[in-house]
Parts: C-alpha cells; sequence; structure tokens
C-alpha cells in the first residue's frame, strides 16, 4: 500500500489496503492512523474501506468511529450518514443514543426527502414517542376522582399537545413512506393516527 501511495496508483492502493484489512484488521487499522496522509484524496477512500469492513463484521463501535472519521471527509453523504443512524438505532441501550439517532436521521432527509429508511425510523420513532406521552397524560387524568373543568381543560391541551409534537410529525414521514413503498405497517399506523386525530380535534 505504502509503495502505491508512494506511486500515485490510488486505486491500486484502495485494492490492496481492502485486501489487508481483510487479512488484519488491527495492523491495517494503525497504517491508516499512522502512514497515511489525512489531506491526501485518498484517505477518505480508506477509511471507508475500513468502515465497511467492520460494520460487515458486526464490529458497530469500530463502524461507528471509522463512518465517523469519514464524514468527516464528506460530512453530507447520504450512504455513510444512513450507515451511523444504522448503527446508533442498534446500540444497546438505545436510549443513551436515540437523540443522536434522530438528529442523523433528520440530516439525512434534508439531503434526500425521499431516503425511506429515514422516514420509516422517524415515522415510528415520533408515533412511539407520542403513544407514551398520551398514555401518561391519560393515566394522570384518570387518577383525579372528580376533575374540574379547569382540569378537563388541561387535559384537553395536553393531548393536542402531543398530537402536534407527535402524531403528526409522525403522520408526514409515514405518509412519505407510503409514497416511496407500499407498507401495510405504515398504512395501519396512519389509520390510527387518523382515528385519534378526531377525537383529540
Amino acid at each position: 500500500v505504502s509503495a502505491a501511495l508512494s506511486e500515485g496508483q490510488d486505486d491500486y492502493a484502495v485494492s490492496l489496503f481492502r485486501q489487508s484489512v481483510k487479512a488484519g484488521a488491527d495492523q491495517t487499522e494503525m497504517f491508516y492512523w499512522t502512514q497515511v496522509e489525512k489531506n491526501s484524496a485518498v484517505a477518505p477512500r480508506l477509511v471507508n474501506e475500513l468502515a465497511t469492513y467492520y460494520k460487515h463484521k458486526r464490529n458497530y463501535d469500530k463502524a461507528y468511529l471509522f463512518y465517523r472519521e469519514f464524514l468527516q471527509y464528506h460530512s453530507d453523504d447520504v450512504p455513510a450518514l444512513v450507515s451511523c443512524a444504522d448503527i446508533l438505532v442498534g446500540s444497546i441501550p438505545l436510549e443513551d443514543k436515540e437523540k443522536d439517532a434522530v438528529k442523523t436521521y433528520e440530516k439525512v432527509l434534508i439531503l434526500d426527502a425521499n431516503n425511506l429508511q429515514a422516514n420509516i425510523f422517524l415515522g415510528n420513532y415520533f408515533y412511539l414517542q407520542a403513544e407514551r406521552e398520551k398514555k401518561k397524560l391519560e393515566d394522570d387524568y384518570k387518577k383525579i376522582t372528580s376533575p374540574t373543568r379547569m382540569q378537563y381543560a388541561r387535559y384537553r391541551n395536553g393531548l393536542s399537545d402531543v398530537y402536534s409534537n407527535g402524531y403528526a410529525k409522525a403522520k408526514d414521514y409515514l405518509q412519505r413512506v407510503l409514497q416511496l413503498f407500499p407498507s401495510t405497517e405504515a398504512g395501519n399506523t396512519l389509520e390510527k393516527i387518523k382515528k385519534l386525530e378526531v377525537e383529540i380535534k
């Protein structure tokens, strides 16, 4: 790889680098960090090889590290952003990584509004968040034995907020999913949202 790089044979260097990752990932990784000129045109291609290899091997911590490194070079690369978000969603516990995954998928949709994966994730995410908040509101309201009109009004306002901050967002993403792909699951969730819209409004 060193010889190919010094002779400016970037494609050949990338091909050799890919082979060396498979032969010994740790050494190849060390080579990337210590020997590769980070400002060179070939650096992002090499780091992408490492990211792809580790993702394939399901070493998600390493894959995430190298996708983040790749995004330093190409911050608007949709496949790399999607891979990062995927890895975050697959992380345990998800709670710690959830907000980062949401932000990453939202960035994906700014660059590619029709990205199916991002629309599915965000649609389901906002729907489940809204379901959780609605249940809490209902449980709290049921605890009041004889609610005043003020308490009832507060409860209705709470439901209205949950609709506009959760269900309505979910609806937008899931409608986009249906335009891109005939998903029964997205269709069913949209039906539930429509019924809730009638109840809440």
